[in-house]
């Protein structure tokens, strides 16, 4: 489950990252129910963005901000009490690790589902059913 953090320089302190994307990773793993999963855990992976000012924006006009980005099989996030549970948990995340200097309404967090077949690990394309197999046993 790739994990994109995108911020504006600046919007977060100089070695914040590492924190956040532990602490989002953990987020993610707790509200589907998959802490110490063998088989989840290694496929959370991460990149963090950092994003010159000047260059991100909200209705065309430059501000800083920071952005949380999952990219998952399309069973992820699929309850309403995930979706709201880890979204306000990583805003706070990011919120807190800002020390509160980057407010919650310049924090965006969104998930894209992957097609279905789609999910590449170690070079095999599985369906849901075939990772949601894997991760049962992990």
């Amino acid at each position: 489950m790739p994990l994109t953090l995108t911020f504006t320089e600046g919007a977060l302190p100089e070695g914040a990252e590492k924190q956040i994307v532990a602490k989002l990773t953990d987020s993610m793993l707790k509200w589907h129910g998959l802490v110490d999963n063998t088989v989840m855990t290694p496929t959370i992976t991460a990149q963090v963005h950092v994003i010159p000012k000047g260059r991100t924006f909200t209705g065309g006009q430059e501000l800083s901000g920071a952005w949380v980005e999952w990219k998952a099989p399309s069973f992820a996030f699929s309850t309403r009490e995930i979706q709201i549970g880890h979204i306000e948990e990583a805003t706070n995340i990011v919120h807190e690790a800002s020390g509160g200097n980057l407010p919650k309404n310049q924090i965006w967090v969104n998930v894209v589902h992957a097609v279905d077949g789609a999910w590449g690990i170690g070079g095999l394309a599985m369906t849901n059913a075939e990772l949601g197999e894997a991760i049962s046993k992990g």
